[in-house]
């Protein structure tokens, strides 16, 4: 059974991470910037693959 989440807080759930990433990455190097992201989505698969199973 999936989680029923509304819009709203959705639209402020995407909010509050889209502006956590950009402070993270905001005084890094483009090539720093392409590692951190390779490595937060590594992280993202590998917590799912986890929570599938």
């Amino acid at each position: 059974m999936e989680a029923t989440i509304n819009k709203p807080n959705i639209v402020k759930l995407m909010r509050e991470i889209r502006d956590q990433f950009s402070l993270d990455i905001m005084n890094m190097s483009f090539e720093e910037q392409k590692a951190y992201i390779k490595k937060m989505l590594k992280e993202q698969k590998e917590k799912r693959k986890k929570s599938s199973r």
